[in-house]
């Protein structure tokens, strides 16, 4: 019986951790900015937990049975805090209180639970052996739970059905106190049926999770939804509505396939056609093909590598049969070299120059993100560009994000290339902004390839000119430690959408 109780502190530790885990990503994949949310969830978690562990003190009678009952409780709500949010956020429009208010709860829960299993075994162990044996069982759940929801659960499993696994774990506890203490509880088919209850709504919860998923997202996107793929990185949504595909990620559009055409062609071309003769070429980010399709446009390219962290981004863009005519199939190009992995990281272990870069990366909406926009990374893409190489980095809207446009352009420039902002107006979008980094002053092309539909050499000068409300302002260098994007993007685009 000891040992199963010890055993039961290990579950109850993974669990907790993981409705934890669990409130974070959702706040992070939601509202953006992970360092805060996370942050702030850990520690309304924390505080909550310290509050259940006084409240303990007043549980002085059925001490196995309220033990029980509060297993019940953090399994019910641990387990449907995911769909829950999820829902709310999609229909409620209240999601921080919500977030919140279960965060304190499930922490309050959790926090009575190790109190109560050490009064529980207080008869079995004297108190140094007591608090050694409970507290290692409570660290080895963290820490097994930590490894693995990163690198199974949340990637394959998805955090609704991780949250409503671990619910049952949860109520799977109790059930086994149950059976433990079963001639100590006179009021045993009460709790059994309690237990009962809690494990078919968890299981109906983890059935009926990719339904849960598609209720939210339903009222998410206005139009149909035809794609959805949960992978380790991000959330990948395509919609339709008549002949435009649209594609999200993390909530964020990525692409309309209207009006891609004006971004991509934007994107490539001044930068392209400006550098005659590049046979080498590196795309960064851009795994849906779209920028590899208008690189196509130029002969004398003789290869192209794609580095995107996500594989199955790219596999999509180069299998789904409503993808692939976007980009013209040219994922599947023998020129074409598809490498998934870490672009900074990728920068850092691979030598080589090329001759054109193209680093189309989504925005700094969090930093993980906004690592690949700070001077470290411009110093390894300066590293890899060709002496006679343009490189062109997507750079939001300086419209829309004025301060993080100028703060990518001051970066880029603290490196020691040569800058050239720009903008275009994509409809999806509004305008939208970019930014040339090239080791010689940058010379406007004289012509681009046949069948463009956006840009013509007439019209391209009118693309380096900023109206006063996009005109430069004030802005700090990003840097990895500091990360002042990720703050300036949050703060604009908040204002946008308020």
């Amino acid at each position: 019986m000891t040992y199963a109780l010890l055993f039961s502190v290990f579950v109850i530790a993974s669990c907790g951790l993981v409705y934890e885990l669990i409130a974070g990503a959702l706040a992070s994949y939601l509202l953006g900015d992970s360092v805060t949310q996370f942050s702030t969830v850990i520690g309304t978690y924390l505080f909550a937990m310290g509050i259940g562990s006084w409240l303990s003190r007043y549980i002085v009678r059925g001490l196995v049975a309220r033990f029980i009952q509060i297993e019940v409780a953090v399994g019910i709500l641990g387990g449907f805090s995911a769909p829950a949010l999820f829902l709310i956020f999609a229909w409620a429009g209240a999601f921080r209180p919500a977030l919140y208010g279960l965060v304190l709860i499930i922490g309050i829960l959790v926090g009575l639970e190790i109190p109560l299993v050490m009064r529980i075994l207080k008869q079995q162990f004297v108190f140094k052996d007591l608090v050694a044996q409970v507290l290692t069982f409570d660290y080895l759940g963290a820490l097994v739970v930590s490894l693995l929801f990163p690198i199974l659960l949340a990637p394959h499993l998805g955090l609704i059905r991780t949250s409503l696994l671990f619910g049952l774990l949860n109520v799977l506890v109790a059930a086994w106190a149950l059976w433990l203490f079963r001639d100590q509880l006179p009021q045993g088919r009460w709790l059994q049926g309690q237990c009962l209850v809690a494990m078919l709504a968890l299981v109906a919860g983890f059935v009926a999770a990719d339904r849960i998923t598609e209720l939210a997202e339903e009222n998410l996107y206005t139009d149909e939804i035809v794609l959805a793929r949960t992978t380790p990185y991000q959330r990948i949504v395509l919609t339709r509505w008549k002949d435009d595909l649209r594609l999200f990620l993390n909530n964020n559009l990525q692409f309309s396939s209207r009006d891609e055409y004006r971004y991509h062609e934007a994107l490539v071309h001044p930068g392209l056609s400006a550098t005659p003769g590049a046979r080498r070429a590196l795309v960064l980010g851009g795994g849906d093909g779209l920028a590899v399709r208008e690189m196509f446009r130029y002969d004398s390219l003789e290869s192209i590598t794609l580095v995107d962290l996500d594989p199955e981004m790219t596999r999509l863009f180069a299998e789904h049969p409503l993808l692939t005519p976007l980009n013209n199939n040219a994922l599947n190009s023998p020129k074409l070299r598809i490498i998934n992995a870490d672009a900074l990281r990728w920068l850092e272990e691979n030598p080589g120059q090329f001759d054109f870069i193209v680093v189309d990366f989504p925005d700094p909406t969090n930093y993980s993100l906004g690592k690949l926009y700070s001077t470290v990374f411009y110093r390894l893409l300066e590293k890899h560009l060709a002496a006679q190489g343009a490189a062109v980095v997507q750079t939001t809207s300086p419209l829309y994000a004025r301060q993080s446009f100028w703060c990518i352009v001051r970066t880029l420039e603290s490196v020691g290339l040569t800058v050239t902002p720009y903008h275009a107006y994509v409809p999806a979008f509004g305008e939208w902004g970019f930014t040339l980094a090239t080791r010689q002053p940058w010379q406007a092309p004289d012509h681009y390839p046949p069948g463009l539909r956006f840009l013509t050499t007439e019209t391209t000068p009118a693309l380096f000119q900023f109206p006063p409300d996009m005109g430069p302002v004030d802005a700090e260098i990003n840097r990895l430690n500091n990360q002042i994007l990720v703050r300036y993007y949050e703060q604009e685009w908040r204002q946008v959408t308020q």
